[in-house]
């Protein structure tokens, strides 16, 4: 059944300030207490996440909780295998820099949350796909960036695990073959919070100016 046009909520001047400080706070965690998050808080993270825009409203993202110590602890074991081979590919300063880098909460973090893109879901029956198919998982990022402001209004912390083979995990959790591992995040209460990015507080990478990313033709 259709629901009838409504009228959209008025944003104003007071809103609009309140969000562009969510988008500057919104950090990836690295360094998280220990304290247990709530399942409900959890289940509504997500439901907030699959409230994201997707191409032929396919709603490809899949969300797994991983609760399992063993499996926890082989996507850990992966991480370190694949930061190990990282810093081999750095040398002298940048190499040494690299190494006092924290880049996972894995140990700390209470919730561990795998983001999948299902790429044979037949939800949206194909549309906007055919010319390019990548749009799918492009929709299940715009999921995690949805849960990763939902989660820092909420007070929550999230942490985007990237160093780590995607295969190797998608074996670790038995997920199905048409499903692409786009996130492995780390979730629970920050230990401090920063409004910039720990990266560029550790000297590793600055952040640029509107200049370097807004192109006119």
């Amino acid at each position: 059944m259709t629901e009838p046009p409504q009228a959209p909520p008025k944003f104003d001047a007071a809103f609009r300030e309140q969000l562009e400080s969510l988008f500057v706070w919104r950090r990836d965690v690295r360094h998280f207490r220990t304290d247990p998050v709530e399942p409900d808080l959890i289940e509504g993270l997500v439901s907030q996440a699959c409230l994201s825009p997707s191409v032929g409203n396919s709603q490809p993202w899949r969300f797994v909780l991983v609760e399992d110590v063993a499996r926890r602890r082989a996507v850990r074991d992966n991480f370190l295998k694949a930061n190990e081979a990282a810093l081999s590919d750095y040398e002298g300063e940048r190499a040494a820099a690299y190494a006092k880098l924290k880049l996972s909460g894995l140990d700390d973090a209470p919730v561990h949350l795998a983001v999948f893109a299902d790429k044979e879901t037949e939800r949206g029956h194909g549309l906007g796909r055919q010319t390019m198919p990548e749009v799918l998982e492009y929709s299940a990022v715009a999921a995690v960036n949805t849960l990763w402001l939902a989660a820092r209004a909420a007070g929550i912390g999230v942490g985007w695990v990237s160093i780590i083979d995607p295969a190797a995990v998608c074996k670790t959790l038995d997920t199905p073959e048409d499903w692409r591992l786009i996130a492995y995040l780390c979730i629970g209460y920050p230990a401090a919070a920063h409004r910039d990015p720990e990266l560029q507080r550790a000297g590793w990478q600055s952040r640029g100016h509107l200049k370097d990313f807004l192109f006119r033709r």
